[in-house]
């Protein structure tokens, strides 16, 4: 079965009330549900179609990392890491400027791990580039507030909820499936969608077109779809199989990231 994993993303207005615990009756899991404010649900009533690029910032252990997310876990049985594609010499916050620089916004800082140094990375991100990152990675009821006072445009809470949706840095597989019906009832408790298409994440074997297509074609609230993007073609091929309607996250495949497609390039197309 192919794997997925999809987080809802969401604006937090106040202190008050801004949480609610709910459960979500699909796989019977008890998840965070944060209300969009009555501005964002009016300004994702009707999706332009077009594409955009959303940059990303992955961080490991404090440093900027791309890695195969499917290897990801808090320990393995025999003491092996991750696969790491590429570990950055720049900080969180230096890509944050870059991305601030070429005015990209709605990127997302993903923190994978609970460690004080991912924690710490994260907050520099947040500082450099207030207001034009989104943040996610052990965002909870307790926590998620101090991310927007930090800076984050929105918090990433992971839903839980043929795809099957997977959680815990995508090692731990739920009950639900992705199909019209889960992303229209998610919308009632989002801003918009990320998702992970977790079999060809960080492996450079090309888009999952047919989880794209899913995507444009039902998801009711604005969309980006993450995974397997290595040349410039992936983009073209997302816009068409998305109807327009899908944004992307390039990662990997990035010269900025120790590989061979040029960051200025997607930023020229994303121009377009």
């Amino acid at each position: 079965m192919l794997k997925v994993s999809v987080t809802s993303t969401s604006s937090v207005q106040s202190p008050q009330g801004f949480v609610k615990n709910s459960t979500y009756g699909l796989d019977k899991q008890s998840f965070f549900v944060f209300w969009p404010s009555p501005a964002s649900r009016k300004s994702r009533s009707s999706i332009q179609c077009s594409v955009q690029f959303r940059p990303c910032i992955d961080i490991h252990k404090g440093k900027v990392k791309q890695i195969v997310g499917s290897t990801l876990q808090d320990l393995k049985a025999d003491g092996s890491n991750p696969v790491t594609n590429f570990e950055s010499d720049k900080s969180a916050a230096d890509f944050a400027n870059l991305y601030k620089e070429d005015g990209l916004t709605g990127g997302h800082v993903i923190m994978l791990g609970a460690d004080p140094l991912s924690k710490a990375a994260a907050l520099e991100a947040l500082h450099a580039y207030p207001g034009g990152l989104q943040v996610g990675g052990g965002i909870n009821s307790d926590n998620c507030l101090s991310y927007i006072e930090e800076g984050a445009s929105h918090v990433i809470v992971t839903s839980e909820g043929e795809y099957a949706v997977v959680t815990d840095r995508w090692q731990n597989f739920s009950d639900v499936t992705l199909n019209a019906e889960v992303l229209q009832f998610l919308a009632n408790f989002a801003d918009e969608f990320l998702v992970h298409g977790v079999d060809v994440e960080g492996k450079k074997l090309g888009i999952d077109e047919e989880l794209v297509a899913l995507l444009g074609k039902h998801s009711p609230i604005p969309v980006t779809y993450a995974g397997g993007v290595t040349e410039m073609a992936d983009l073209e091929r997302i816009k068409m199989a998305g109807l327009g309607r899908v944004d992307v996250t390039v990662g990997s495949a990035l010269d900025i990231f120790g590989r061979n497609l040029p960051y200025k390039d997607v930023v020229a197309w994303h121009a377009q």
